[in-house]
């Protein structure tokens, strides 16, 4: 039998869990407070000491004194401080709710779940927030700059069943993007290539080696030099379809990864990238029912895309 797993003695604040830690079973330190502030090197001393003063850092019998001694296996719960983050002006609207799943269609500029310089400003939060389910949890996951369906799942125990589908390829999911028509580019077609990428680099590279990464690319649309593509992923390698795009020639309107790295501040929202997640279609993991969701968004530099025949 599993262990039992320990309920957070804190409510979530701003639609976020409290971090947990585990003391070591074994260590020199004289109080919690020494181990945290080794524990938490980019935290501040001081700002440490006013947390435990203020009662902010708890255990499951009650608030964590400065001169607490270490206690070898022990869990405390806090709140980080939260980086500043700039709004992003734009709604998450809701598609789908029942009991078992939230769909969305996350805007450009959302990043999907908290990481990083983003955790208030994102499409989990929000959501938690907007319809109070504190343990909304997410299925997969989208870049920051891609919009479109988002699949959440209302109760955390549920939630391996579904990442479960996307993890072993039983999610049929298309976008549509924007970019340049070249003449000369047989479509529709298959790109396999082998991704990869870095830990720390911005970018996702393709490289030699076994294909790890399927997209079949289709031109459904032309209009004023630019086309309208629908982009049906086998796989979902980080940056895949955008790096696909780009290995055609016909990289994805306002992508500033590829070809070329560009630099786009965090409060310029005036080039969204014209890629749209815009179909989810799956048997549910739970009901057995086919679903299948489409998003109500559009792309700037197209408009309206309605049915992609």
């Amino acid at each position: 039998m599993g262990r039992r797993k320990l309920r957070s003695p804190l409510p979530q604040r701003h639609g976020l869990d409290a971090a947990r830690l585990r003391l070591p079973d074994e260590g020199s330190w004289a109080t919690v407070r020494d181990h945290l502030v080794e524990r938490l090197p980019r935290v501040d001393p001081g700002r440490i000491d006013q947390m435990l003063v203020e009662g902010r850092v708890v255990t499951q019998e009650g608030p964590v004194s400065p001169a607490d001694p270490f206690v070898p296996g022990l869990f405390v719960w806090f709140h980080r401080d939260l980086p500043v983050e700039v709004p992003v002006p734009f709604e998450v609207s809701v598609v789908h709710q029942d009991d078992e799943v939230v769909v969305v269609d996350k805007p450009h500029f959302l990043a999907s779940i908290p990481r990083g310089r983003h955790v208030v400003e994102t499409a989990l939060v929000r959501v938690r927030r907007q319809l109070g389910i504190p343990e909304l949890s997410p299925a997969h996951r989208l870049d920051r700059v891609t919009a479109g369906l988002l699949l959440f799942v209302v109760r955390r125990e549920l939630r391996g069943r579904y990442q479960t589908l996307f993890r072993d390829r039983r999610v049929f999911k298309e976008y549509a993007a924007v970019a340049p028509v070249d003449g000369g580019l047989v479509l529709p077609r298959v790109v396999r290539s082998r991704i990869e990428k870095e830990r720390g680099v911005i970018q996702a590279a393709e490289v030699a080696g076994e294909p790890n990464a399927e997209s079949r690319v289709e031109l459904v649309g032309v209009r004023g030099g630019r086309g309208l593509y629908r982009l049906t992923p086998a796989t979902g390698r980080t940056h895949q379809l955008r790096l696909h795009m780009a290995s055609l020639g016909v990289p994805i309107v306002n992508d500033d990864f590829y070809p070329v790295l560009r630099e786009q501040a965090l409060d310029d929202f005036s080039r969204p990238l014209q890629l749209l997640a815009r179909v989810l279609e799956f048997r549910d993991p739970v009901s057995g029912v086919e679903r299948r969701f489409e998003s109500g968004l559009g792309l700037a530099e197209w408009g309206p895309l309605g049915a992609l025949r």
